[in-house]
């Protein structure tokens, strides 16, 4: 099992911070297995704007006291790409995160930081990211957790099969009372057999309980 974690981190020296703050009408978000140069220290953000407004965007970059430099890399009408270099204060949970034996898998901005989802080996591990975050005045708050069987690159609760059964059976009111489906009609739809479907929703519908519902996931 695995143990994944989503926290929403703050402070004025986190990378980016002053940009989230100034512009909160853009999303930012890490791009994923985009990895970093241990020499240069780069990292790759994508950036959205509500109104398309990457121009403030970009002026915010040139006075954020967390970006060295930045190289716009790719860009479409509603979508940008950017390769940033953090200034040496910028502070970083990811490193923290791989200390404890973990990484991240997931960060978005928020409209005062960002919203963190972490795979952890432990409980552990979170409580020595909480202690450095205090340490280093970073408001650290643990909004999720919950175990994962195996490991995953994604660190959502559902498989892809799983959520697109429980959407299939909810679209067409395999819930409802009375039902207005069932396993074989879901199972033509699919194109997989009835038991699998039985099976999908079965430990889907676990995993979303054990999720939402579990307040101690050490009882599971």
């Amino acid at each position: 099992m695995t143990l994944i974690a989503v926290v929403e981190i703050e402070h004025q020296d986190l990378a980016l911070g002053q940009t989230i703050r100034n512009v909160p009408e853009a999303s930012i978000q890490v791009v994923p297995h985009s990895g970093t140069d241990p020499d240069t220290g780069m990292f790759f953000f994508m950036v959205e704007h509500e109104d398309d407004d990457f121009d403030t965007v970009e002026a915010q970059f040139d006075h954020d006291p967390t970006v060295e430099e930045w190289t716009r890399i790719a860009d479409d009408e509603r979508t940008r790409i950017y390769r940033l270099q953090h200034t040496p204060g910028t502070k970083l949970l990811t490193p923290e995160a791989t200390k404890v034996g973990g990484f991240t898998l997931e960060a978005k901005s928020t409209s005062h930081g960002w919203r963190t989802r972490l795979q952890l080996p432990d409980r552990e591990a979170i409580s020595r990211l909480w202690d450095y975050c205090r340490e280093e005045g970073i408001s650290f708050e643990l909004v999720q957790m919950y175990q994962q069987e195996g490991i995953s690159l994604d660190g959502k609760p559902l498989t892809e099969p799983q959520r697109t059964t429980l959407l299939a059976a909810y679209e067409r009111g395999y819930f409802d009372e009375p039902r207005g489906t069932s396993h074989k009609e879901i199972a033509e739809l699919l194109g997989i057999s009835p038991t699998a479907v039985g099976g999908r929703i079965r430990r889907g519908t676990a995993r979303l309980i054990e999720m939402v519902l579990t307040d101690d996931i050490e009882e599971q």
